[in-house]
């Protein structure tokens, strides 16, 4: 699972970025409203934990901005635990709301679940775009203008995980996760063998390309 943490308490940002990567999910860290946008536009993930209280933009307005967007589930966690804020925050487009203190374990689940659920969601039989790059995930079919595309089970994985966040780029570590199960990242160029085979299929014949490195990082499509 890769999460991305809103939270302007840096000890706190720590302990559950340590907790996390101690579970075998990698984060990445926003401190205040506007970074975590920021990098919701620029990158994957499978889940966001958002702080209320933050700096430049509070959490309800980065939940108002995120509506009829495509964006990962929001758990909420927040010190604001009344009933009424917790109605509050799932009005305004949290997924979940898990009030401070809290337990680990409990965290946890909870993020899990989310990411779960939209895994499955993202593969209950949608049909993905990207430029004129087409995928019908329940077919298992993907054309592009129009020109039917023959990929492997692995490639077709790898395209679709990159296929459901358009324009983000996309960690080695994030798609090792998704496609193979590795919850490590091993000193193997697996991805980058996949990747290159995909590359050359969906835009060896085609213009411009679509899929681009992301030097030490990972991949964008789009």
């Amino acid at each position: 699972m890769r999460v991305l943490i809103v939270e302007d308490d840096a000890a706190v940002s720590y302990w559950i970025g340590a907790k996390l990567g101690g579970s075998g999910h990698s984060c990445r860290f926003a401190g205040d409203g506007e970074d975590a946008l920021r990098l919701l536009r620029e990158e994957a993930f499978d889940v966001v934990v958002l702080d209320r209280m933050l700096p430049k933009l509070d959490g309800m307005e980065v939940l108002r901005r995120l509506q009829g967007t495509r964006h990962p589930p929001v758990l909420v966690l927040s010190a604001l635990d009344e009933t009424t804020e917790r109605v509050a925050g799932l009005r305004a487009g949290a997924d979940d709301y898990l009030g401070k203190p809290f337990d680990f374990a409990e965290l946890l689940v909870r993020l899990e679940h989310l990411a779960t659920r939209r895994a499955v969601l993202a593969g209950a039989g949608d049909v993905l775009e990207v430029a004129d790059l087409v995928m019908d995930v329940t077919r298992r079919q993907v054309t592009r203008r129009g020109v039917p595309i023959e990929l492997t089970d692995k490639e077709f994985k790898l395209l679709h995980i990159l296929m459901s966040n358009p324009g983000r780029t996309v960690t080695r570590s994030m798609l090792l996760e998704k496609a193979w199960g590795y919850g490590f990242n091993p000193p193997t160029n697996l991805v980058e063998v996949h990747v290159f085979k995909l590359r050359a299929k969906i835009d060896k014949d085609f213009d411009p390309p679509l899929l681009k490195t992301v030097r030490a990082i990972g991949y964008v499509l789009g």
